[in-house]
């Protein structure tokens, strides 16, 4: 059963527990910055979450994270708020982190819709950064990642997450792209790490192998009105890699709640934050519908 808390009503001491089976799962809306915040230390296995790339949609929600003035800003924003993740993962967590990338918006000040993808439309393009020229690829990526390295984070690896259905792009002079960041980090120097859980077919079939750093994992529709949704088999690999059965997980960016599903479907416990009331709902009708058959890509 999925418990959905307003952040006015927060009661940060009663997270998930393993022997409550109505007490699986929590969705709190409000802002992940105020509400993490109210929770005790060392709560939660690991964090596995993307957080709204920055200038890429306008979710008409006020305060939201990526529309920031300033790309500056956007990282300064993301590490004060994955400094509260910190300090709330247990010394042997980790944290997964989806970021994707852009482009500088050349002086224009608005993105009609993609034919494709309503969502894409903005009414607001942020500024070139400081520094960057019109149609320059920002790094958003490598600049989040190091500058929560120099917060304190011990950065572990750099995934490709390459996209073998990836959208097309109409651009002619450069190549499409058809990948994404997933960056691990921990806490401390040793953390949980089940290498064994997330291992790899061999290439005839016959044998295993430690997993790889590019994975090339599909992604998957999704039928609600939210346009950045990462797959269930990346979630479902970082899920297992770093938490234990029972392990309680954290998303501070719920979105349409892929985080608990795969949480759900495979016998973790989950806390999931969201400032839009809209996607808190659509993750409670997720959430709702029965278990996913199991997939693999592997």
């Amino acid at each position: 059963m999925l418990q959905i808390v307003s952040e006015a009503n927060l009661d940060t001491t009663a997270v998930p527990v393993a022997d409550e089976q109505d007490a699986r799962g929590r969705l709190i809306v409000g802002d992940a910055r105020r509400v993490l915040a109210g929770f005790p230390a060392q709560a939660f296995h690991a964090c596995v979450t993307s957080p709204p790339y920055w200038g890429l949609r306008d979710y008409g929600v006020e305060g939201q994270i990526g529309a920031e003035p300033t790309l500056d800003a956007y990282i300064s924003d993301l590490v004060l708020l994955f400094r509260e993740v910190r300090r709330t993962l247990r010394d042997d967590g980790t944290l997964w982190l989806n970021i994707g990338d852009g482009f500088t918006s050349g002086g224009r000040t608005w993105r009609a819709p993609d034919k494709k993808n309503k969502g894409r439309a903005m009414e607001y393009r942020a500024p070139t950064p400081e520094g960057l020229k019109p149609k320059d690829l920002l790094g958003v990526p490598w600049r989040l990642a190091l500058a929560l390295q120099a917060d304190g984070w011990y950065l572990r690896s750099d995934i490709i997450w390459h996209k073998p259905n990836c959208q097309p792009e109409s651009v002619r002079d450069r190549p499409t792209r058809s990948h994404e960041y997933v960056f691990l980090f921990s806490k401390s120097e040793r953390y949980h790490y089940d290498v064994e859980a997330v291992r790899e077919r061999t290439a005839d079939g016959k044998g295993a192998k430690n997993r790889r750093s590019v994975w090339s994992i599909n992604t998957e529709p999704y039928g609600g009105n939210h346009f950045a949704v990462f797959p269930t088999e990346l979630v479902r690999v970082c899920m297992a890699a770093s938490t234990p059965k029972d392990g309680l997980v954290l998303d501070p960016f719920f979105g349409s709640g892929t985080v608990g599903q795969v949480a759900r479907d495979h016998g973790r416990r989950f806390v999931g934050i969201e400032l839009s009331e809209e996607y808190a709902e659509l993750a409670r009708q997720r959430l709702a519908s029965p278990k996913a058959p199991r997939r693999s890509n592997r």
